[in-house]
């Protein structure tokens, strides 16, 4: 049985003893640099909830696919594995992103600085090339709502910094279900300009039946110095995956068959092709040593072309089509100056984001296009226009005041170029101006306590009101705008602490209360479309804990825990919807924790660790009638890393899920009219894989 709320909190009981009993170590926990405040600082310091997953997490932590592998570390960060290419990953901060039927959606996603969310709050994890990502920062609570619209939080990736020694690395991955993963990376420098090329290939025949994927991306990075204070990087990323199978859901009583494709999956060969490419530039000018400005640009394009199961336009099937280009630039001014004698760290900021789409349907026979026209056919069109100034006041030795102000604009157009059902078309705008306050008491230099307070918003994304609910029986949806969906508003409280009790020793903890307006749910899911509508109020409570110590030289601990409450606050009458209905897609409670024995493990050395992954009880729908029991799996992973050369050969082994246990991956928010909520997770599965990386000179 999967440990219930209050095992969870014996476990972390009894990790935490174990922490606070351990000898010291002489070799100190790392600090990591975060830009949680939009300037370089420690980790410890920042007044805000925050998390590094660094290089040797993400090499170690599997085949360097999916977020998931990386970042199940992190507290109050859910990423629910799907099995499903098709659907991308299932990620939610705080409850934020849980409903989404697709991608990401209420968090914003940067790499290198450069937005991987369009203005409308959407997102594909897949845009961040794992294999040549040096670090991931996850950032909690109120200071994310400073980068506007649905930032219920920030993931940040940062592309590796190109080595002096020109240098050769190769991985390759072999696994359970016939995974494949290789890539090649070439990096170096070259007068004043780094170089990181990176091209990666995945494929898979998949779990389920109808789940095979492949995909192929390409990831390049050049920085280098313009002049003495000029600093420039250009990116360009390209996604290919010419193939994800959608295996779609199960119902309750197909779960003993949980490798079996959902209804309709194999009849219709449901599936999606997806292109995509960007380019992007940032540009930092360093003034002098207290006051830099830095710029970005960027420009990509996204083609999407998914089949579906029949639906009553295309009862045998239909397809819908996405071609879209999406720009934006930004710029940034940082400044350390003083304020009537007070030290104070300031940066303000504009941001401009747009992105214009083609969307079409049509009818489908045999998972293929038929010759008869298009069923849909308009244009979209998503924009932003954000303002925001964020300053941190040094108040004397233990005091320190955050503060900050978010001006947002957001648009959102359809054109309807159909108009045999009638003309979709429409129109809405969003504007908030959005406030941060947070104190920090510096009450030793191995303990910091903070409060944050925060307001935040969420628009509809494009795809939010692209459908429309159409009132028969059973009810159904039709592609035509939403003009009656209103953005979310939200009020964040968060009281946190960080301790370093000993120098090996890390403690971070944060509690948080949320209440929302207007939060936009699923209102009826059909075919695979979805229309959506508000919810008068929600609420959100919880606490997280990250916590890692060093129980031996050889030895280390790591623990990530967090537990939500997040409800309906208000009853809708007429309806299934009750006040104390939990929010669906979101575990109750979730648990990571490591035991590890590390020898050495830089140039050479060994490496292995046996892991605890725990998430609780997890709703599929606003009625609470559907659910999934939690789980808790356990993995093991072994590294060997020898000297070859002047480089170094990396050998990875892991086995997930060891007990074997069965159980529910990830749900599809309310799948009422099919019953079909649940994807199910991975059996014992295994992996294997090298890494040799090689200087060339």
């Amino acid at each position: 049985m999967p440990p219930r709320s209050g095992a969870t909190l014996r476990i972390c009981f009894m990790s935490l003893t174990a922490l606070a009993l351990v000898p010291a170590r002489a070799q100190v926990l790392e600090e990591v640099i975060v830009s949680a405040s939009r300037a370089e600082m420690r980790s410890f310091d920042a007044p805000a909830a925050v998390q590094t997953v660094g290089r040797e997490a993400i090499a170690g932590a599997g085949a360097q696919v999916n977020l998931s592998e990386a970042l199940v570390r992190v507290p109050g960060l859910t990423i629910l594995e799907r099995q499903n290419y098709a659907q991308d990953l299932q990620v939610s901060i705080r409850g934020f992103g849980s409903r989404a039927a697709f991608g990401i959606r209420g968090i914003r996603l940067l790499i290198d600085d450069i937005p991987a969310t369009t203005p409308d709050g959407q997102g594909q994890s897949s845009s961040i090339s794992l294999t040549s990502t040096e670090r991931i920062e996850v950032l909690r609570g109120p200071l994310a709502l400073l980068y506007g619209n649905s930032s219920g939080g920030v993931i940040s990736a940062f592309t590796q910094d190109a080595p002096a020694e020109t240098t050769a690395n190769y991985q390759y991955f072999t696994g359970a279900y016939g995974l494949r993963r290789a890539d090649y990376q070439l990096a170096g420098t070259a007068g004043n300009a780094g170089i990181v090329a990176d091209y990666a290939t995945f494929s898979s025949d998949g779990y389920r039946a109808n789940s095979a994927a492949e995909r192929r991306q390409f990831n390049t990075s050049v920085r280098f110095d313009a002049n003495a204070q000029t600093r420039v990087h250009m990116v360009f990323n390209q996604f290919d995956m010419p193939l994800a199978q959608d295996a779609l859901g199960l119902k309750k009583e197909q779960l003993s068959d949980p490798w079996a494709a959902g209804t309709g999956a194999l009849s219709y060969q449901t599936r999606k092709v997806v292109l995509q490419n960007q380019w992007g530039t940032s540009v930092n000018y360093r003034l002098d040593a207290d006051h830099s400005l830095s710029t970005r640009a960027y420009y990509g394009t996204r083609d999407n072309l998914q089949y579906q199961v029949a639906s009553a336009s295309a009862p045998t099937g239909g397809w819908v089509g996405l071609g879209r280009a999406y720009y934006g630039i930004g710029a940034q001014y940082n400044a350390r100056s003083l304020w009537n004698d007070t030290p104070l760290q300031w940066a303000a900021g504009y941001e401009f984001d747009r992105s214009v789409e083609r969307r079409q349907a049509g009818k489908a026979s045999g998972g293929q296009k038929t010759s008869d026209p298009v069923t849909r056919n308009e244009d979209n069109q998503a924009q932003n226009s954000d303002a925001f100034v964020q300053a941190t006041a040094h108040l004397g030795e233990y005091l320190s005041l955050t503060g900050g102000l978010r001006w947002s604009n957001v648009s959102l157009r359809s054109t309807d170029l159909y108009l045999q059902d009638g003309d979709g078309s429409g129109a809405i705008n969003y504007s908030a101006t959005n406030p941060v306050l947070g104190l920090t008491w510096h009450a030793a230099n191995t303990l910091n306590v903070y409060a944050n307070y925060g307001q935040g918003f969420e628009s509809p994304t494009l795809a939010e009101v692209a459908y429309s609910t159409v009132s028969t029986a059973p009810a159904a949806v039709r592609g035509s705008f939403n003009t009656n969906l209103n953005a979310s508003n939200s009020q964040h409280y968060e009281l946190g602490t960080k301790w370093t009790p000993a120098p090996q020793t890390r403690l971070d903890l944060a509690l948080y209360q949320i209440s929302t307006s207007n939060e936009i749910m699923v209102d009826t899911t059909s075919a695979g479309q979805s229309s959506y509508k508000n919810a008068p109020n929600t609420t959100r409570s919880g606490w997280e804990l990250s916590a890692s110590t060093w129980l031996h030289p050889l030895i280390s601990l790591r623990l990530s825990a967090a537990a939500i409450d997040a409800q309906y606050a208000t009853t809708v009458a007429g309806s299934t919807l009750q006040a104390g209905n939990k929010l669906p897609g979101i575990p109750q409670t979730t648990v990571f924790s490591e035991l590890a024995w590390e020898n050495a493990l830089g140039a050479t050395g060994a490496r292995a660790a046996l892991e605890l992954v725990q998430a609780g009880r997890i709703y599929a729908n606003d009625a609470n009638t559907a659910s999934a029991d939690g789980h808790t799996v356990f993995n093991m992973a072994l590294q060997q890393r020898w000297a070859v050369d002047k480089g170094t050969l990396t050998v990875y082994g892991r086995i997930n899920n060891l007990t074997d246990e069965r159980y529910v991956g990830s749900v599809i928010v309310n799948q009422n009219a099919t019953l079909q909520y649940y994807e199910p997770g991975l059996p014992r599965n295994w992996l294997l894989g090298l890494s040799l990386r090689l200087p060339l000179s």
